[in-house]
């Protein structure tokens, strides 16, 4: 299904209308659920319920990515035509990324079980973290990709079409548009280390904690454009998904003495996410009405 969307359906680079874009991630979510179903009936209730709960949570950590994405691009001034490109081999990049985070990461907690509590105690920090810090900003000169880019590549001053290397008076030319690129990855990277512990609190099932990663970007581009056309309405959020990495750091601390049923988890979970969005949806500033 990922070759097929970025192959095929999404092969076609364009700025998608919002009701596109709900259609597709409307879609993916309905595939995502489908396939539930399928580990439901194939591998048992408990196996189904860790994905759904997984995929809620990776689903809704996705949102918060999106959000970041869309400060890139906007701090990038990243013509609309040519995002689509970036998003497409952002997305290449987070599977193999979050591939290698998650076997590496399963390997040390069947060697180190204590690395769990580790793994609950930094889930905390970022939570407090997330709770407290203000709207997304973008400091391109404290990265480390763009700083290590910009002093062995020479880049060009503006966007070349949808290139990321030119070739002038007979030298490679980075474009602006590969320094997005490199934005985007590393922070996939920075998301990845809150997303694949928090999900490591649900399951320690490999299969379920990288297919339940797959499904939500599968709909990350699809997201991203919905995001953007909403991206006001959702200002709650960050507080539900604090609360909801603060429970699983939790979680994942007093597991050795209080066990939590995954069924109580994931209506938490769900009940965070969903009462975040109803409220940022409702609590509208109210428009002045100008005489």
């Amino acid at each position: 299904m990922l070759a097929l969307d970025l192959g095929i359906i999404q092969r076609k680079a364009h700025f998608p209308s919002l009701k596109e874009a709900i259609a597709w991630t409307l879609f993916w979510v309905t595939l995502a659920l489908l396939f539930c179903l399928f580990i439901y009936s194939t591998r048992g209730g408990q196996k189904g319920l860790e994905f759904l709960a997984g995929y809620i949570v990776e689903e809704a950590l996705s949102v918060d990515n999106v959000f970041v994405f869309i400060v890139i691009f906007t701090y990038f001034a990243v013509p609309r035509e040519v995002q689509h490109k970036v998003l497409f081999w952002g997305i290449l990049g987070a599977v193999i990324f979050r591939a290698a985070f998650i076997i590496a990461g399963a390997a040390l907690v069947a060697k180190f079980h204590w690395i769990l509590y580790l793994l609950g105690i930094f889930l905390i920090f970022t939570a407090i973290k997330l709770m407290v810090q203000g709207e997304a900003e973008v400091h391109p000169e404290n990265n480390p990709l763009i700083r290590f880019a910009r002093k062995y590549l020479p880049v060009t001053d503006n966007y070349v079409g949808s290139r990321f290397f030119v070739q002038r008076n007979g030298k490679i030319h980075a474009t602006p548009l590969f320094l997005v690129l490199l934005m985007i990855e590393s922070t996939d990277i920075a998301f990845a280390t809150d997303s694949i512990p928090a999900i490591f609190a649900i399951t320690q099932d490999t299969f379920i904690i990288y297919t339940s990663n797959i499904c939500a970007i599968l709909g990350l581009r699809a997201l991203y454009f919905v995001v953007a056309g909403f991206m006001k309405q959702f200002k709650y959020l960050r507080y539900g998904l604090s609360v909801v990495l603060g429970f699983i750091g939790m979680k994942m601390l007093i597991e050795p003495f209080v066990h939590i049923p995954i069924v109580l988890s994931l209506v938490t979970i769900f009940s965070v996410i969903s009462a975040s969005v109803i409220i940022s949806i409702l609590h509208q500033p109210v428009k002045k009405h100008q005489r």
